[in-house]
């Protein structure tokens, strides 16, 4: 009998695990089971447990006054699975309905059914954040079942009936609902593992698309770039089409709906509006709660992302599909991620562009620092040569001009090393003839380097730092070497000084932003913008020994600008 009883409970068995199988393969089962379940998807997986529920009692088989059944497969799948809120209410009502059809044994077994549901639960709970697998599910099932058969016996009356009926029905039951529990975890699991495996994919189509769209977005959020990053995502996904807004015009729009979407208009869908009003994701599943003003217009369901830059709402990202409720969560989840990693190239294409322009603001600010200085020194030399020597003078105001134009109204943020070298030439004929022959000046410089690009007022600050903090220190003064050769892809620039050097302490420090006045300065700078062009490996290189001089050397690529120009 037990035998018998146990195949025919197996094939009913095989029933629900074929309604579970088909059911798993459906969008809504799939989105039902994440990591946490809103309150309206838990009343889903109580709806779907106890309804498997109900049916394994119905699909159970009379015997003598009782019912062997599988009821117990769903309601301790719907705990393990679903969590203490779960298993309790689908055990409550698998139980008061079992309880409802009578029977001796029908206390005994829906008071089961219900402890079954919030063991289940509990054990969820306590194996937090892993999943329950099908061998503790199989557990669980046959130490409900002998709970069960144990209520069975303790409850119903008479005694010897009782007794008997569980001596039948225990093995049998226990075998097929450990089978039902162990198939119907394992269906789960494997629609689990799907579910992560197209999560996968999604995550590295985003990275893709970012790592595309990352030089466009480097040029701000404009329609060029827009219509490059939207080109991108709709060649690379399911989209239908792609639209990227500022705040007010639609930037681009490729795909259907692109003959009335037209970049440059103002924005035309009430669910753009919205997320730009509230700053949240806008998700459209019909044509109406897109809400374009085109009559016959083919886009049908949207999910529209905020774009944000520096905590400010800059414009939207927009997928969107030829067919209502055509989005899944995933999908939802993908266009939200996108749009998060979008808003952080345009922060960092923010940062980039506020650095370019802090760098350009120091030079400029570096180039008035020296002036003042520098025009008083001057102007002193050539009042006092303007009786002794009033052609010497002359020559010397027509040098200050030219320092000055140089150094005020270039604009460019690169010139030739040529170019470069007259400006440090029309520096050092003015400190000649302010310090006389206190100071020498060696020239040696490959006529291969003179057409090389230089960032704009890189060696004038590294020849004055010699001049005035090196040679002038002495009395006796002292001589500057200035050297440019070719060295293959690159130009090597020394500047060396016999002067009176730099201590150990002060070394240390002189390439620190901010420190001192006058050397610190001028070497920061020009050492803080050669790394930001060319990279860390091209920054200034000094050497000095106190009382003996101070060599500072630096290496510019000869065939490109750097990456800030």
């Amino acid at each position: 009998m037990q035998d018998n009883l146990s195949i025919v409970l197996v094939q009913r068995i095989a029933i629900i695990a074929v309604v579970a199988y088909v059911f798993s393969h459906t969008r809504a089962f799939r989105l039902m089971f994440k990591e946490q379940s809103t309150y309206r998807e838990q009343a889903v997986l109580i709806i779907f447990f106890s309804s498997i529920s109900i049916a394994g009692t119905y699909l159970g088989i009379p015997l003598d006054d009782a019912i062997a059944n599988v009821r117990d497969t769903g309601t301790v799948v719907a705990g393990l699975l679903g969590g203490p809120l779960v298993g309790t209410v689908t055990g409550l009502i698998a139980g008061i309905h079992r309880i409802t059809l009578g029977g001796f044994t029908g206390e005994a077994c829906g008071v089961a059914t219900i402890v079954g549901g919030i063991i289940s639960g509990y054990i969820h709970h306590r194996m937090r954040p892993k999943t329950p697998d099908w061998i503790v599910g199989v557990v669980t099932g046959v130490a409900v079942i002998l709970f069960s058969m144990g209520l069975i016996i303790y409850m119903s009356k008479p005694y010897p009936a009782a007794r008997a009926l569980a001596a039948n029905v225990a093995l049998p039951m226990s075998l097929a609902n450990a089978i039902g529990i162990s198939v119907f975890m394992i269906i789960i699991h494997n629609a689990r593992e799907h579910q992560t495996r197209i999560g996968a994919l999604q995550t590295h189509k985003a990275l893709r698309i970012a790592n595309a769209a990352l030089p466009y977005f480097r040029q701000g959020l404009n329609q060029v770039s827009a219509e490059k990053v939207a080109t991108t995502i709709r060649g690379m996904t399911s989209a239908a089409a792609v639209a990227i807004t500022n705040r007010e015009r639609v930037l681009a729009h490729v795909g259907l709906g692109e003959d009335h979407h037209l970049p440059a208009n103002l924005l035309m869908t009430n669910a753009t509006k919205s997320c730009l009003e509230t700053g949240q994701v806008t998700v459209a599943q019909r044509a109406s709660e897109i809400g374009c003003c085109e009559e016959g217009c083919p886009l049908k369901s949207a999910v529209v992302v905020p774009l944000h830059c520096r905590d400010e709402i800059v414009g939207t990202l927009k997928l969107y599909y030829a067919r209502e409720e055509a989005m899944t969560a995933l999908d939802i989840e993908f266009a939200q991620g996108l749009g998060q990693i979008f808003c952080t190239q345009l922060e960092l294409a923010n940062l980039e562009k506020m650095a370019e322009l802090a760098a350009k603001a120091e030079l400029k600010a570096l180039r008035a620092q020296i002036n003042p200085h520098f025009l008083f020194n001057a102007l002193n030399t050539i009042v006092s040569l303007c009786r002794t020597n009033p052609e010497e003078a002359r020559s010397l105001i027509i040098e200050l001009s030219d320092f000055f134009r140089r150094s005020l109204k270039t604009s460019r943020d690169f010139v030739t090393l040529k170019e470069e070298l007259e400006h440090v030439e029309s520096y050092l004929t003015l400190e000649k003839a302010r310090f006389g022959p206190r100071l020498t000046i060696v020239r040696t410089i490959d006529d291969e380097a003179l057409n090389v690009q230089i960032p704009t007022f890189t060696i004038q600050p590294l020849v004055e730092n010699a001049v005035k903090h090196g040679l002038l220190a002495q009395e006796t003064g002292g001589t500057v070497n200035i050297t440019a050769r070719r060295n293959g892809n690159s130009v090597d620039i020394v500047i060396a000084d016999d002067g009176a050097g730099i201590s150990r302490s002060t070394l240390a420090q002189v390439l620190v932003t901010g420190f001192g006045k006058g050397a610190g300065v001028g070497l920061s700078n020009v050492n803080e913008r050669l790394k930001n062009i060319y990279g860390p490996k091209h920054a200034l290189v000094i050497e000095s020994v106190e009382g003996q001089g101070t060599t500072v050397s630096l290496s510019i690529p000869a065939t490109a600008r750097g990456v800030v120009a």
